[in-house]
């Protein structure tokens, strides 16, 4: 089995990969495994920040080893979103589109628009470079949508096979509750 090289990786990365050279990916029957730690250290050099990435949520967000401990997400841009264990999407600038014209900016054709009574669509920003983070589109008043909360211990240890050095329980739990808990006790009592 023939190691991906990091300039495979860097074009796949970019976009810039060859049919050829995306079908060979495709095509492989086992994946080597430096591929990731390579996939890594592309997406490292492509950032101006220096806290390791451990993985990639999106196309900007990263979930980052804190040098003074601690994982948050983090963009492309350095803004940092809190505790991975939280919704980013709490830390983000949101714009709700509620109305059929407001639909119609995003949706084309007209018939493929969400009905105003029934849905909402979300886009998610960040506060620091202004990039476009995610899309959900769900009911009037539904909670933010956490799209992902990886047990990273677990991923690097058993399939990674290389442990974090900061492997603890408490890393693989919901703690979005906490942040909203945060911003009800810090409301003023007059409300």
């Amino acid at each position: 089995m023939a190691a991906v090289d990091k300039d495979l990786i860097r074009q796949l990365v970019e976009g810039t990969i060859s049919r050829d050279n995306a079908r060979r990916l495709i095509r492989m029957p086992r994946k080597d495994h430096e591929r990731f730690f390579n996939y890594l250290e592309v997406l490292q050099e492509r950032v101006a920040w220096p806290e390791r990435i451990l993985l990639r949520l999106t196309d900007h967000l990263y979930i980052v080893a804190k040098n003074r401990g601690g994982r948050v997400v983090k963009c492309d841009c350095g803004q940092e979103f809190g505790d991975y264990r939280a919704n980013w999407k709490l830390s983000a600038k949101i714009r709700a589109r509620r109305t059929r014209a407001e639909f119609e900016q995003v949706y084309s054709p007209a018939p493929a628009c969400p009905e105003p009574d029934w849905q909402e669509i979300r886009e998610f920003y960040c506060p620091g470079c202004q990039a476009q983070l995610a899309v959900e589109v769900v009911p009037p008043g539904y909670p933010l949508v956490m799209d992902m909360l990886p047990d990273l211990d677990r991923y690097y240890r058993e399939f990674l096979r290389r442990p974090l050095p900061d492997e603890a329980a408490g890393w693989y739990e919901d703690r979005t509750h906490q942040t909203t808990r945060q911003w009800r006790e810090a409301a003023p009592a007059d409300r």
